[in-house]
């Protein structure tokens, strides 16, 4: 019997996992209808396990749940986008002043084994190998979280994460690569928290954030 839930469970969260990346990355796309039947065919879980998923995720934003007439992928909009923007910079920009003034040597080296990484990761695409889009983005947040992870509070960084995974839902769907300007920025984030300089970090977050914004927003693939 134990070895059954235990299965049910790992079942059941492997299916969690792929409709939220799923979802994240647009192949299930915004306003989505979810049908039961067609997702039990392509995650393999039970109808029972789906419903409980899907309201999981429904809990965190991912989907909208309509009573009787099932689940939607949650919609997008412009506002929602700035909003999440908003968010991510006042999480990200408090944690940032924390991390640095807590960070020990680990921490450095966290943060710059994750630059180099991501740097490597930016190097490819900017040479025109676009072909790995999930393997990029984690590694671009597993630098910024590097760069907060000294913060001291577990709730923050979680939070974080949440918010982190909204925002890049929507770069997924406009296809945003700001190429060099990006790069640079990050390494310019790099170089302040080598120094410490939470200032300056701040000021190019702030940058790095809303210039995404407007560049997602000018795709055209976004409503209002």
């Amino acid at each position: 019997m134990a070895a059954t839930l235990q299965k049910t469970a790992s079942v059941g969260e492997k299916a969690y996992r792929q409709i939220r990346s799923d979802i994240i990355f647009g192949r299930l796309q915004p306003g989505e209808k979810l049908k039961l039947d067609r997702l039990k065919t392509s995650y393999g879980a039970s109808i029972s396990t789906l419903r409980e998923l899907l309201s999981r995720l429904a809990t965190e934003g991912f989907i909208v749940a309509e009573g009787l007439r099932g689940f939607e992928v949650t919609p997008v909009s412009a506002a929602t986008l700035q909003e999440l923007a908003n968010m991510r910079q006042l999480l990200e920009c408090h944690a940032l002043g924390q991390s640095f003034a807590n960070g020990d040597m680990e921490w450095e080296g966290r943060v710059v084994s994750a630059h180099h990484k991501l740097s490597l990761m930016e190097k490819r695409m900017l040479s025109g190998d676009r072909g790995d889009p999930e393997l990029w983005k984690s590694y671009d947040f597993e630098f910024h979280h590097a760069l907060i992870s000294a913060c001291g509070s577990k709730a923050l960084l979680d939070t974080h994460a949440t918010i982190y995974d909204k925002y890049l839902r929507y770069q997924m769907i406009a296809v945003v690569f700001r190429g060099k300007i990006a790069a640079d920025e990050h390494r310019q984030l790099l170089n302040s928290a080598l120094e410490r300089n939470a200032d300056a970090a701040q000021r190019i977050l702030i940058t790095h954030i809303q210039d995404c914004v407007t560049h997602t927003l000018s795709r055209g693939t976004i409503g209002h």
